[in-house]
């Protein structure tokens, strides 16, 4: 039995839309490690999956006429004929809807409760809806999600709240002790201020909406989508389940990998989750940088600058597609992602580098000895620089993948590679072949370039599973002759192999030609994104509103009322506190116009008022109402206003 045990996770993503380049980049870098980590030997669990609870979920299934199972088991499809696509060789896919991550889930929520972690009280606060978070005032970033920048709304509900303010010393204790527990460094700096900046107690249900984890004793609520999705990483183990067996093998996980965006729900609220729970923490969390496209921005769906995986490898092939994001990106920082990068990679390094080698290889053994390397060899004076890099190239290149420096560890072995071509260079095989007298030399030379081949394939399957098996059938390698400890060693080919010349590893690309069709691709992909966004809007408006009945309409009361006061609310950069004549005594109402009107602007005018709206306090100031305004094409507000005739007071019926 193997006593090396290393468990690796993906966060596990929100099937919203459609998975694009930004999602598999996690998915492959992880994929790369547990590839590397079986390669040594070690008994891998890893996991991935995909987080299908939440209001956005159930807002997107009703647009699209259909329930949240079936919207999400459309596009979970989706996610997983990519994973197979790009030869993610995940060991479980776990999904929430699993019935078996919901009973885990109600479980957990009522040993939380019984043990007074989690308490019932009402909730206040700013909701974004696109992250499933909430935030405080000082949180908010210009009256917006900090995380997103969308726009967030008030919400009021009751709701179960974990106490997650009772966590703040135990974390920053559990930092200082565990320093290797969050990476990069930068980044842990930024989880140790936040919390002291103070930790509210965290809200853990909704019921403002019913798609999610009923909780088992209280079933107006619904589990928040955050207690829900962090759990999977010890669901998936079957933690609560009669039989713990893979649990207790192989909880704590080494390393969740996450994106830098969603560090503080791993990095804060999880660990203190498990303290709870009195279960160990995982070992690390690392959280990688994004993938920029061209114009700085983050890859997303609703910037329509997304790219296709599946496009690209159907064009290139997926080991390219897995080299270039290995290769060209530092996976702690922000990369920016360009179609010439990505056809420089491939030309340079794939084709004129590894390619080029193995190719001129071969060929030069099938025309000097008809494909079989003589037993005879002869030693030269470079040789011994040459092997010497090659069998310790396996030590650096293990200290750069366990610390997840990928790019790195990539560049040392492309080294080797550009010293093999070197070593051609100096040793001249084309000058040897012609003379008899140097056929035991060449035969050597072939035969170190074969042998560095081989280790090559050894140090590349981690990134790209499908080129080894190539080079070794080219070389006359069986795997047997290519395990990871034969990667350290020199002489593991016979000195008699024969070789098979096959087809070129990556072919060329025509830069130019190339690099504009990739740009076109790109420019119609944002416009179809574009018009799918319009004709979102243009379903919604008509198939998707719901439709009420005279009596609904009859309860909201419509007045106009004159503004008499304007000004800035002090902690918020886009709400107005109004005072309005309502034809009574006045009222105070607050709106977020700040952006598009200026308080002159709007003293004197008479507007229309929703009178009936229950108080909701915004930054700290009381809003009795709410005035009708219309959203205008390039996002702008426009206020409704009415007659300046009609006295304040007068009902609109």
């Amino acid at each position: 039995m193997n006593s090396k045990k290393f468990y690796i996770t993906t966060p596990i993503y929100y099937p919203s839309g459609m998975p694009h380049l930004g999602t598999s980049y996690c998915t492959i870098a992880t994929d790369t490690m547990a590839r590397y980590k079986r390669l040594q030997g070690y008994d891998v669990m890893f996991t991935t999956g995909t987080d299908e609870h939440g209001q956005k979920i159930e807002t997107n299934a009703l647009k699209a006429n259909t329930t949240p199972k079936k919207y999400v088991d459309a596009i979970v499809e989706k996610f997983k004929s990519l994973w197979h696509t790009l030869g993610i060789s995940y060991d479980k896919f776990i999904r929430t809807t699993d019935e078996s991550h919901k009973k885990a889930v109600q479980k957990i929520f009522k040993k939380l409760y019984d043990d007074g972690k989690i308490y019932k009280g009402k909730y206040k606060g700013w909701y974004c809806t696109p992250d499933e978070t909430f935030f405080t005032d000082t949180q908010l970033v210009d009256g917006k999600c900090p995380d997103c920048g969308r726009e967030v709304t008030w919400t009021e509900e009751e709701a179960y709240f974990f106490k997650l303010s009772e966590y703040g010393d135990k974390l920053l204790d559990y930092y200082e002790k565990h320093p290797e527990f969050i990476e990069p460094e930068g980044r842990k700096n930024e989880m140790i201020q936040f919390i002291k900046s103070g930790l509210d107690d965290l809200c853990v249900s909704r019921t403002s909406f019913k798609w999610g984890i009923p909780v088992d004793f209280d079933d107006k609520h619904v589990v928040y989508v955050w207690l829900d999705a962090l759990t999977n990483y010890i669901n998936s183990q079957g933690y609560t389940s009669e039989n713990e067996t893979e649990f207790k093998k192989y909880w704590p996980a080494d390393v969740h990998f996450v994106g830098k965006e969603i560090l503080r729900f791993h990095a804060i609220i999880w660990p203190a989750i498990l303290m709870a729970l009195g279960l160990p923490l995982p070992k690390q969390i690392f959280a990688h940088g994004w993938i920029l496209f061209g114009d700085g921005n983050k890859m997303s769906k609703s910037r329509g600058n997304v790219v296709d995986p599946i496009v690209l490898c159907d064009r290139y092939g997926v080991d390219a597609l897995r080299y270039f994001l290995m290769r060209e990106f530092s996976f702690s920082s922000d990369g920016l992602f360009t179609n010439e990068a990505l056809i420089n990679r491939i030309n340079f390094d794939l084709a004129n580098d590894l390619g080029n080698l193995l190719s001129r290889t071969v060929s030069m053994i099938d025309k000097y000895f008809d494909g079989t390397i003589p037993e005879n060899q002869k030693e030269g004076n470079v040789d011994g620089e040459l092997i010497n890099f090659a069998v310790s190239l396996k030590k650096e290149y293990e200290t750069k993948m366990d610390s997840y420096r990928f790019s790195a560890a990539l560049a040392d072995v492309w080294l080797l590679i550009s010293k093999c071509n070197k070593y051609i260079d100096e040793t001249m095989p084309w000058k040897l072949g012609k003379d008899p007298n140097e056929k035991d030399r060449l035969a050597r030379v072939m035969y170190n370039l074969c042998e560095c081949l081989r280790i090559i394939s050894v140090l590349i399957e981690p990134f790209m599973p499908n080129t080894p098996e190539k080079i070794q059938s080219q070389i006359g390698a069986d795997k047997n002759q290519c395990t990871w400890e034969s990667a350290s060693q020199w002489g593991v080919l016979p000195r008699n192999l024969k070789t098979q010349k096959g087809e070129p590893l990556f072919p060329r690309i025509d830069v130019k030609k190339e690099i504009e069709e990739l740009n076109k691709m790109v420019e119609d992909s944002m416009k179809a994104a574009a018009n799918k966004s319009d004709d979102k809007q243009e379903e919604t408006a008509e198939n998707v509103v719901k439709l009420i009945d005279i009596e609904d309409f009859a309860k909201v009361k419509l007045i106009v009322a004159k503004i008499t006061e304007c000004e800035p609310v002090k902690k918020s950069k886009k709400l107005l506190k109004l005072r309005v004549d309502d034809g009574k005594d006045g009222r105070t109402v607050v709106s977020g116009i700040s952006q598009h009107y200026t308080p002159e602007e709007l003293i004197g005018k008479s507007i229309i008022l929703v009178s009936n709206l229950k108080p909701v306090k915004l930054c700290g100031v009381e809003s009795n109402g709410m005035i009708l305004a219309a959203t205008c094409p390039e996002n702008k507000v426009k206020v409704i206003f009415a007659d300046d005739e009609i006295p304040a007071g007068s009902e609109i019926r």
